[in-house]
């Protein structure tokens, strides 16, 4: 009996964040708590990176919610 097991996981990173002005629609957090922040997909199989994708998203520095994300088209 042959068995493989494969080992494929993915990290979501904040390359870069800026304040941004807005109220968080989840948590009703403090005025200003939203930042605009570069993000960074990286999917690995076996500990190799097989995958990257750069984008922007609107995040709330309180509570952590993802409010709104896009492909911004830079690398």
């Amino acid at each position: 009996m042959v068995f493989f097991c494969f080992l494929v996981d993915q990290k979501r990173m904040i390359k870069d964040s800026k304040p941004a002005a807005g109220i968080c629609s989840r948590c009703g957090g403090c005025g200003g708590c939203a930042s605009v922040a570069d993000m960074e997909t990286a999917t690995r199989f076996c500990y190799v990176k097989v995958y990257r994708k750069s984008w922007r998203a609107i995040i709330c520095t309180f509570c952590g919610a993802m409010l709104k994300s896009y492909y911004s088209g830079y690398s």
